[in-house]
């Protein structure tokens, strides 16, 4: 299976240029609302024209403005989950299901639903009407109309953003053993970092119709590269900076001198740092480190995040320089520890990102 997609679309806001040849692998589509994942599916599925381009399925072409192609959705053998469901209200669980189904016998039809619906956990629920179900019900609906007509391409519009915090690790579960048995290639759209990342093997970065990172998740995680990019994937922590030597900078927004491995260039005007990689030594005897005061902290179930000011206490709740996560157990060890504290950040662990 492979899917190469190169279009752009000019947007009332932006021009979207889209461009990735995908083989085989789940791709997650990260980016900002508003930043063209939706529309980048919307296009492949046949939902939206773009403004110019190609876009070639297993040596079909689906779309091709300067050879005049443009097959309409039912011919792509594409099924898109969107983000809201889009079930017909007007007709029963099965009848959703069978949908798109053309061209089968009625006994062959019917084998297909039931084979879906037993496969995402609804067997006898194929007489009820989308209203009578839970949104994780409806979910899971949507997603066995999408798999039933056996698509090449499987397109995944933040599936579960309508959905509770225990229904989505339900569901996110349930999809990705879906997944593994499925033969087609997968794009998930998320702004969730994590969920894109538990899901897919390769990420796809948009800023404002651009793509700004591509590839495997572990790399584009580790290395960044941009600023955006970084924020993008989740990084809280950045700061301008000024080189002072090949692997040696002056952080400016966290007025502090830091030690790097990789070499400054030119190109980078800011140092970064992931809140989970903040560490806190109990000496000051390894470069980076750094005293440090608390200046306040929010919570999760399982961990908490730290607001930290280097160098001199606080003035205001607002007058910190970083963030740091850990988890409650390391926590429960930290918090009675006198200030300052020490906050070590690994030279291995910075990221010298461009603008």
């Amino acid at each position: 299976m492979r899917l190469i997609v190169d279009i752009k679309k000019q947007l009332p806001s932006y021009l979207l240029e889209v461009t990735f040849d995908l083989e085989g692998e789940a791709l997650g589509i990260l980016g900002s609302s508003g930043s063209g994942k939706s529309m980048t599916l919307r296009c492949i599925a046949g939902i939206e024209t773009p403004t110019s381009g190609k876009i070639v399925l297993n040596d079909q072409i689906l779309y091709d403005s300067r050879k005049g192609i443009n097959l309409p959705s039912r011919d792509r053998k594409v099924g898109f989950l969107f983000q809201n469901y889009a079930l017909f209200p007007h007709l029963t669980v099965a009848q959703n299901v069978a949908y798109g189904l053309k061209g089968l016998s009625k006994n062959a039809t019917n084998r297909r639903v039931i084979e879906q619906l037993e496969q995402m956990k609804l067997s006898g629920l194929g007489d009820r009407y989308p209203h009578q179900l839970s949104g994780g019900q409806q979910q899971r609906v949507a997603l066995a109309r999408a798999l039933a007509t056996e698509p090449d391409v499987l397109l995944l519009d933040e599936p579960f953003s309508a959905l509770d915090t225990y229904l989505r690790s339900e569901l996110e579960k349930q999809l990705s053993k879906t997944l593994s048995s499925y033969k087609g290639l997968t794009l998930f759209v998320s702004h969730n970092l994590e969920e894109a990342y538990r899901i897919c093997q390769k990420l796809l970065v948009l800023s404002v119709g651009k793509v700004v990172a591509e590839g495997q998740k572990q790399a584009i995680f580790d290395h960044p590269d941009s600023l955006t990019v970084a924020q993008l994937t989740g990084c809280k922590n950045y700061s301008h900076i000024q080189p002072i030597a090949a692997q040696k900078i002056h952080a400016i927004d966290w007025d502090c001198t830091l030690q790097t491995v990789k070499s400054v260039s030119s190109r980078h005007t800011h140092v970064g740092i992931r809140a989970h990689q903040i560490t806190f030594p109990e000496t000051l005897d390894q470069p980076n480190t750094f005293p440090t005061w608390l200046v306040w902290t929010s919570e999760t179930p399982h961990r908490m995040t730290l607001y930290l000011k280097l160098g001199e206490p606080p003035t205001d709740p607002d007058d910190y320089h970083l963030q740091a996560e850990v988890f409650k157990e390391k926590w429960e060890r930290l918090k009675n520890r006198p200030m300052p504290w020490f906050t070590h950040m690994e030279p291995s662990k910075l990221l010298l990102l461009n603008p």
